[in-house]
């Protein structure tokens, strides 16, 4: 692989993006501390609907306006006041990334879901999930990458001296892909959607919005190749998920950046955090395996959690965030 100009400084970690806990102040000043070479925007699903990755991406949406019904997220008719909880929620979490980073000049992060993830999830007016319509499933990319993009402007605007780095959370890509995300009956399935359909939706949402992008899934069976052609700069992906290292070693040869999920969201079977050692060691052992030099490993791989904390506690957050910004510092150092 040739080199090529990361969108991440060598030796980074990142956060996965949900933290425990509703202080939003508290969460980003713990960002902004533990993780200041690649901080990111945190989510705080613990606040309820509108807070959680489907809500908050469903409140950016362009002329698509959302509701919650019977606790699920919808298509509606016209803007009402779930949507407005929504939107308020993510303004006060922009002022408060404003307000403690206003002079921040480096790479941050964003989340958002992805088209395949929020299709599988939002549900049409007269029922039924937005996978079920082709050419709502369209629509609905197009409303996200102008939602997307306003919101990566008004980050920028905030922070005019950092650069956006946007992360698609794609959990529900395999189930969609295999046409195993179930009916409202639990009966049957949703067709599956083509390989070629689905990154061709992806690169939409990538090349429409104009910055570096991270395709994000935590499940098992990840689509690599696929991801690599949507013309995403790296994939963020659980290691403990792995079974088959030869698709993750033809992407990275590719030119496609890893964010690793490497130190796990819930204490050890010992009830403890890993140490920073032990999240670069378990790094550094599947770039050997991939055999790639070493070189070239601080500046490809950022170090992150398997997946979001939000079901951690604080102090296992903190910890773990603060040994994966460790293990990314020893990594740089061989």
């Amino acid at each position: 692989m040739t080199d090529q100009a990361w969108p991440w400084p060598a030796g980074a970690a990142t956060g996965i993006g949900s933290l425990p806990g509703t202080d939003i102040a508290e969460a980003q000043r713990v960002v902004l501390g533990e993780l200041p070479a690649l901080p990111h925007l945190p989510e705080l699903p613990d606040r309820g609907p509108g807070a959680d990755v489907i809500g908050r991406t469903a409140g950016l949406l362009v002329e698509l306006p959302i509701e919650l019904y019977a606790g699920r997220w919808r298509v509606a008719p016209r803007p009402g006041r779930d949507l407005r909880r929504t939107r308020d929620l993510l303004e006060r979490d922009l002022d408060q990334l404003a307000e403690q980073a206003e002079e921040y000049a480096g790479p941050i992060k964003v989340q958002a879901a992805g088209p395949l993830t929020l299709a599988a999830a939002l549900e049409l007016p007269i029922g039924g999930k937005l996978l079920r319509d082709p050419g709502a499933v369209r629509d609905l990319t197009g409303s996200l990458t102008e939602g997307l993009r306003g919101h990566v402007a008004a980050v920028a605007r905030r922070l005019p001296r950092a650069s956006v780095l946007l992360q698609l959370d794609e959990p529900s890509l395999p189930m969609v892909l295999a046409g195993h995300v179930p009916t409202e009956s639990g009966l049957g399935a949703y067709r599956a959607v083509d390989p070629v359909d689905a990154a061709a939706l992806l690169r939409t949402v990538i090349e429409g919005v104009g910055v570096p992008a991270v395709v994000h899934c935590c499940a098992p069976d990840v689509p690599l190749e696929l991801i690599r052609s949507t013309g995403a700069a790296a994939v963020a992906l659980d290691l403990g998920l792995l079974t088959d290292l030869d698709p993750l070693g033809e992407a990275l040869d590719a030119g496609l950046g890893l964010l690793a999920g490497a130190a796990p969201t819930r204490p050890t079977s010992a009830g403890r955090a890993p140490t920073s050692a032990e999240v670069a060691d378990r790094v550094r052992r599947v770039w050997d395996r991939l055999g790639f030099p070493r070189r070239q490993l601080a500046e490809q791989v950022v170090v992150t959690p398997a997946c979001g904390l939000a079901g951690a506690t604080p102090e296992y957050a903190r910890t773990v965030l603060a040994a994966c910004r460790d293990a990314g510092r020893r990594l740089a150092e061989v």
